[in-house]
């Protein structure tokens, strides 16, 4: 009777925890980060049925999914993933613009000219930069 009782609270757990953690980010983690995007409806059917089940936990399966982008389909066509663009900073925390140029148009099929004077820098904020991956010594 004993160990019955302890496998259905270990099933229980087991059960909340997974809709805890979000669907999304369980089964897509390569897609936090984003802002914005069509929602997946494989992703929101999954996390509704959490709600159907357990209220709590299907509405905070929701909102990590929301607030980590995780249940939002990536835009593949001008996306390049964070180790790609971590290869392009130097030792010393130089971006490598060559390097960046042939890996945006090698991942993106897209000519951008990085050389141009007018190109203007912009530096993300450390916590931006650490969710990335990327070192903060930009």
């Amino acid at each position: 009777m004993r160990s019955c009782t302890r496998v259905m609270g270990m099933l229980l757990s087991l059960s909340l925890l997974t809709q805890l953690a979000g669907c999304g980010s369980v089964f897509y983690p390569d897609r936090r980060g984003q802002i914005d995007g069509k929602i997946d409806p494989l992703i929101a059917g999954l996390d509704a049925v959490g709600l159907l089940f357990y209220i709590v936990p299907g509405v905070i399966a929701l909102g990590v999914d929301f607030t980590t982008g995780a249940i939002y389909i990536p835009n593949t066509r001008y996306s390049m993933a964070p180790s790609t663009l971590r290869e392009a900073i130097g030792a010393d925390g130089q971006i490598d613009h060559r390097y960046l140029k042939t890996a945006i148009a090698r991942e993106t099929g897209q000519n951008l000219p990085l050389d141009d004077p007018r190109m203007q820098h912009h530096f993300g904020t450390s916590e931006q930069l650490a969710s990335y991956g990327l070192p903060s010594a930009l």
